[in-house]
């Protein structure tokens, strides 16, 4: 079981070749009528992307940073031979809202050393729940995983399990866009509508009045006549010229009539606010301006991306940390800092601040910033006026003091 994935992915004679490979559907991204849908679409890459941008780390109790084990390794650099860390995130990030769920198989050699984590498709896979405990004595969750026909069963502490949405039953979750069926459905009806007042040239439809009597047969054949007049290579303008007794009266709908773009807009918002986006995520700045985005992101990162981190770490740490690691206080945590450090003049005032207060070394600092360290540059500096509480008065007193005895 543990060479699974390198049988499905590695070279053989029956090699397919890369050209003809469906990734985007092996993967699970394969473009239908829901990620069309530019909200939904744009929606998806925002989460997915903010996730696979940022890296982790692995600490200890005392927050110093461990660089020397296997699972971190493979979390930042290379899950497996066929992707970096970034486009694997940002796909469990993709399956895990579209599908409801995301799954990855962690395939270890014979020593128990982690050598691979390979993403699985959500639909090729089914949660088991043993709670007659027939297979192991315990309740236990079990992965049914098929592939080309073929079924695998593994132990859930071999895979990664990162559920969408709000999960039913807390074991697995729910996609989005099944929460969001009715939405979605009026949604492509309306842009479908709209791609079709395009083709049509935004032509309204209208109704051709004829004053006069004209039988069934007679009828079919002027409008044959009239179509084949307006479709054809010599008429390039689509213009026809109407008969004597004809008159063509334009079935005047309006789009702003019926607030068509206004309803479209709070539909893209109602998307956007069941995946926790913000408007300024849509290059909606109706409410807001590039001045105050810089909050919108940081309620962007404690409304939405705080709740979804804390599921990757929770896994992570279940699942590729051994219990006695956990215990000692090891835990990943992924680095934030780059969506919290708001614009220069913030970020710089904010640094001084932790210097003078003593929070950040002046190298810690630089190192914030991208910098170099410098020499004398990892002590603790700051306000000398600054004394501990029990100590306020002790200056004034040694002072008092030293009066008396001269």
């Amino acid at each position: 079981m543990k060479n699974i994935f390198k049988k499905i992915f590695n070279k053989s004679e029956n090699t397919t070749p890369i050209n003809t490979m469906n990734f985007k559907e092996f993967f699970g991204i394969n473009v239908n009528d829901d990620l069309s849908e530019i909200t939904y679409y744009t929606c998806l890459k925002v989460l997915s992307e903010s996730v696979g941008k940022l890296s982790i780390h692995l600490k200890d109790s005392k927050n110093n940073r461990i660089v020397d084990h296997e699972a971190l390794q493979k979390l930042k650099f290379a899950p497996n031979p066929f992707m970096t860390s970034t486009p694997m995130m940002t796909l469990l990030e993709t399956w895990r809202n579209h599908h409801g769920n995301a799954y990855a198989y962690l395939s270890y050699d014979n020593r128990g050393k982690l050598v691979g984590i390979y993403p699985m498709h959500p639909q090729n896979v089914r949660v088991l729940i043993d709670n007659a405990k027939l297979f192991s004595g315990e309740e236990k969750l079990y992965y049914e995983y098929t592939h080309n026909g073929k079924q695998y069963v593994f132990d859930s502490k071999n895979v990664l399990h990162l559920k969408g949405g709000l999960s039913k039953d807390g074991i697995v979750g729910v996609s989005v866009r099944e929460t969001l069926a009715t939405t979605l459905t009026g949604v492509k009806a309306s842009q479908k509508y709209l791609n079709n007042l395009y083709e049509r040239g935004l032509t309204a439809k209208a109704v051709l009045k004829y004053t006069g009597d004209l039988s069934k047969e007679n009828q079919k054949k002027m409008l044959d006549a009239m179509q084949e007049f307006i479709n054809s290579n010599s008429n390039p303008t689509g213009i026809f010229p109407l008969p004597l007794g004809m008159d063509l009266v334009p079935l005047d709908l309006k789009l702003s009539d019926t607030q068509f773009f206004e309803l479209k807009k709070y539909t893209a918002l109602q998307i956007a606010g069941a995946f926790g986006v913000k408007p300024n995520h849509l290059n909606d700045y109706d409410k807001s301006s590039y001045s105050n985005s810089e909050m919108q992101n940081l309620s962007f990162y404690v409304d939405t991306l705080l709740y979804i981190l804390s599921l990757y770490e929770e896994e992570f740490n279940l699942k590729l940390l051994t219990e006695k690691e956990r215990l000692s206080g090891l835990h990943f945590e992924f680095n934030v800092s780059s969506i919290l450090k708001g614009d220069l003049k913030t970020q710089a005032e904010c640094i001084t601040k932790f210097i003078q207060s003593g929070v950040y070394t002046i190298n810690e600092a630089r190192n914030l910033v991208g910098l170099p360290p410098v020499d004398g540059g990892d002590v603790i500096v700051m306000n000398g006026s600054y004394v501990p509480l029990e100590d306020i008065g002790i200056a004034y007193k040694d002072k008092k003091g030293g009066g008396d005895n001269g």
